[in-house]
């Protein structure tokens, strides 16, 4: 049921505001935006040293559901979403089986329909994710899909993702590309380089990422059509993608805060939980990804949010790439940019709720008089220590275990109704003024 929440003395800040202000939501609905409100209200917060920012939109997650709801399913990959400020997510399709039929994916999204996240699904580019033939994209689009992609592996050849994307094209999906040349990796586990060497694993060379994002910038310069480029992780392909947005390309880009925080030196534990594809590069790399978000070439942040079991994780060397990152990806984002004088609150929003719901042709979510009731609040200020047990998500898998980030979001409402309050919110109940 619906309840009137009023928020007291709180910093408004979307695309057109940073004030403070009080907020009033009724049936779903911010209803009003004033200095001082005198209303009648179910619930009442104390916004004092709080933000409410546009609920966020994660465009790059797996919720390993179907076929593989040991490591996540619908529910616990919502409310790890909820629980990190997350409304809007789109979950990539390599589940068990691959998202390539309608019926599958309508079934699904209409078990989303009922989490208070707004979960959309990204169809196959190839049927069963082999890279041999595409896809129905009329059908899937029809069915659901938001997007197609074929996240986790590249589509193989030049003419094929050539095909892909004028089809694309035609029924207005955005191609989400994963872009690494599988003869390159070789069987390699973490960055190619003096790390790898010292540990005495088989390296994955940059060439790979590098070569196949050059590749696909330039299909969708010829065949004047989008493509966004997925976890962008080298100097390489920023560059690749900087250089053909100033050419006039269609082309986009995203990123994860293990990219801008952390390196490859992480890997000196043989702690499979820094393990993922694209790995953790250098230092190099870690700079020049945080000059793509400062100027412009990287679009928006994502999480690459990937459960994996302790089990699965155990061995080093065998252990499957991913890790978790709904419930820490603004916390890391405010630690590296707004607390170090980097970016705004209102740039953080623009790349963690505006890009990607803009890069799909999503509705913009606002703080505004008769907007629907989705926002966040964040305690800026606020300090945790990350404990892989209190995370939501059924895996533990995180990069960012036993580290302190400043910044958190407290509180997350959708559809007028608070689904997420963290223990250091006081919300007071039958409210009359």
């Amino acid at each position: 049921m619906k309840q009137s929440i009023l928020i007291r003395g709180v910093r408004a800040v979307d695309g057109t505001q940073d004030a403070v202000c009080d907020i009033l939501i009724q049936d779903g609905r911010i209803a009003k935006i004033a200095a001082q409100i005198s209303a009648d209200a179910d619930l009442l917060l104390d916004g004092s040293g709080l933000a409410a920012m546009p609920g966020l939109f994660d465009m790059h997650v797996h919720f390993r559901d179907p076929g593989q709801t040991h490591k996540e399913d619908l529910q616990t990959g919502c409310a790890a979403a909820l629980a990190g400020g997350v409304t809007g997510v789109l979950c990539m399709p390599n589940t068990t089986p691959p998202m390539d039929a309608p019926a599958q994916l309508r079934e699904f999204l209409e078990r989303a329909a009922q989490t208070g996240v707004s979960v959309y699904q990204a169809g196959c580019l190839t049927k069963g994710l082999q890279g041999k033939e595409l896809a129905d994209y009329a059908a899937l689009k029809a069915a659901g899909a938001a997007a197609l992609s074929d996240d986790g592996r590249p589509v193989p050849t030049e003419e094929l993702m050539e095909e892909a994307l004028r089809r694309a094209d035609a029924e207005d999906l955005l191609v989400v590309s994963h872009c690494e040349d599988l003869g390159i990796i070789n069987g390699g586990i973490i960055n190619l380089g003096r790390i790898s060497e010292q540990l005495g694993v088989r390296g994955m060379d940059r060439r790979s990422e590098d070569s196949i994002t050059e590749r696909d910038l330039a299909l969708a310069a010829k065949t004047d059509t989008r493509v966004h480029i997925c976890h962008v992780s080298t100097r390489g392909s920023v560059d690749a993608v900087r250089q053909a947005k100033a050419r006039g390309a269609k082309v986009s880009c995203e990123t994860a805060p293990h990219y801008f925080m952390l390196t490859e030196e992480k890997l000196l534990a043989r702690d499979a939980d820094y393990r993922m594809n694209p790995p953790l590069r250098t230092e190099d790399d870690r700079k020049a990804i945080i000059e793509g978000i400062l100027d412009g070439t990287i679009d928006c942040i994502i999480t690459d949010h990937a459960p994996h079991t302790a089990a699965e994780k155990a061995d080093f060397e065998t252990a499957p790439n991913g890790v978790v990152g709904l419930e820490t990806s603004l916390s890391a984002t405010l630690t590296a940019f707004y607390h170090t004088g980097l970016l705004e609150l209102r740039d953080i929003v623009r790349l963690m709720s505006d890009a990607p719901r803009r890069l799909l042709g999503l509705p913009q979510c606002t703080i505004s008089e008769g907007a629907a009731a989705e926002l966040i609040l964040v305690n800026p200020a606020l300090e945790w220590t990350v404990d892989p047990e209190l995370l939501h998500s059924k895996s533990k898998n995180t990069v960012w275990k036993g580290m302190t980030l400043k910044g958190k979001p407290v509180i997350t409402i959708t559809d007028g109704v608070i689904r997420y309050a963290d223990p250091s919110v006081e919300i007071k109940g039958g409210i009359s003024e």
